[in-house]
């Protein structure tokens, strides 16, 4: 259980759902581990956020374990997708835990924003990666593509394709690079909005424990400062990417970014 999620399903105003899959991981898997490590690497924070004046453990937040992943990552995405709706219709935001990057579609169809924001290194444009039209690699452009999202907002993005660079340029595309996302501010207006945060936006000096590193990345608090300014527009979000193969750091920056995004989200509701 993610330290804190203490509260029971029924009332819940936040459900975490773990995402464990692990099937495109392009260059070092182990996002299967991701969940249950992030979980590990939130024990250590205190209850209490100062700069909210709230408890976690006040904010009604409900873990409901991972649901189990398979090697068939279309019918994987759809039955997570149903536990995604699950937590939408019973009023409750849902936070997803992964695993590979592939697992937001789950989160975005069952949410049904306006506006999909990520935190990513890479574009994540490709209609297709090694052959595999559910790559990781694809990820928000099946979002743009398939799941009636009007506008995607990429944030941190340091390298692609040329062919996603050329898609990058059209009108319901914005990509901010890390040396502006300090200046970014959100303006959504009245349209609802699903955040995503790949843990690889990160420079690898602060979340090495990843599968696809992209070094000239974000530094953690201007990521904080992202889910901070994007959480009381959000309808849901995930945290994604982490894996085993660093000494907690990329975990513990995940668990941190989970716990900024309820906060700050408890704190923007009227």
């Amino acid at each position: 259980m993610f330290p804190g999620a203490i509260a029971d399903r029924e009332v819940a105003d936040y459900v975490l759902l773990g995402a464990p899959l692990d099937i495109s991981t392009s260059f070092q898997p182990g996002t299967r581990f991701g969940p249950n490590r992030i979980r590990r690497f939130a024990e250590s924070f205190d209850d209490y956020d100062r700069r909210t004046d709230q408890f976690f453990t006040d904010l009604r937040v409900h873990d409901a374990g991972d649901v189990r992943a398979w090697d068939d990552a279309p019918e994987y995405v759809e039955w997570l997708a149903g536990s995604v709706r699950d937590a939408v219709w019973d009023d409750a935001v849902p936070v997803v835990i992964g695993g590979e990057h592939t697992v937001t579609a789950a989160g975005v169809t069952g949410v049904e924003p306006d506006v999909f924001v990520c935190l990513d290194a890479h574009l994540d444009l490709r209609r297709e990666y090694d052959g595999n039209e559910w790559s990781h690699a694809t990820v928000t452009r099946r979002v743009l593509d398939e799941l009636g999202v009007d506008e995607v907002v990429i944030l941190g993005a340091r390298t692609g394709s040329p062919d996603e660079w050329e898609r990058a340029e059209a009108d319901d595309v914005t990509v901010v690079e890390p040396e502006a996302v300090p200046d970014w501010e959100p303006d959504f207006g009245d349209e609802s909005v699903y955040l995503s945060v790949d843990i690889d936006a990160a420079d690898p000096a602060f979340a090495p424990g990843t599968g696809t590193k992209e070094p000239f990345g974000l530094a953690s608090r201007e990521m904080r400062d992202v889910v901070r300014a994007v959480a009381p527009h959000a309808d849901g979000f995930d945290v994604v990417e982490v894996n085993d193969r660093d000494d907690g750091q990329a975990a513990s920056l995940a668990a941190k970014l989970l716990r900024e995004f309820v906060f700050s989200h408890a704190a923007g509701r009227p």
